[in-house]
């Protein structure tokens, strides 16, 4: 998608869900699609802190990721996010690190 779609509200990738309307035609959640980004955004966070690499939604379509050495990168959906973050990182993010999984169950670990 070309930015100033993204920028106007085209059609976002599967991974970006909004809220479908009522039989009304309002709006079936309560939470707005910005909301719903910070939630994914924060979720992401909890998995990509461990690789020291962080994501912020951007402009209501877009993300930026952060590496650890200050490197920032635009990606336009949470599946392009993927790749990126692992060139941030510079090695694989593999869910099934057990150092990973151990970050996850650490009850100290900020959420």
């Amino acid at each position: 998608m070309c930015g100033l779609c993204g920028m106007l509200g085209g059609p976002g990738h599967w991974t970006e869900r909004r809220a479908a309307p009522d039989a009304h035609g309002g709006p079936e959640q309560t939470h707005t699609f910005a909301r719903e980004r910070l939630d994914n955004a924060a979720l992401v966070n909890r998995v990509l802190r461990h690789y020291r690499v962080r994501l912020k939604p951007w402009s209501g379509s877009s993300y930026v990721l952060s590496g650890g050495t200050g490197k920032t990168v635009l990606v336009e959906n949470l599946a392009q996010m993927w790749a990126a973050a692992e060139k941030l990182a510079g090695r694989p993010l593999d869910p099934l690190d057990e150092a990973l999984l151990a970050d996850l169950d650490d009850p100290h670990a900020p959420s």
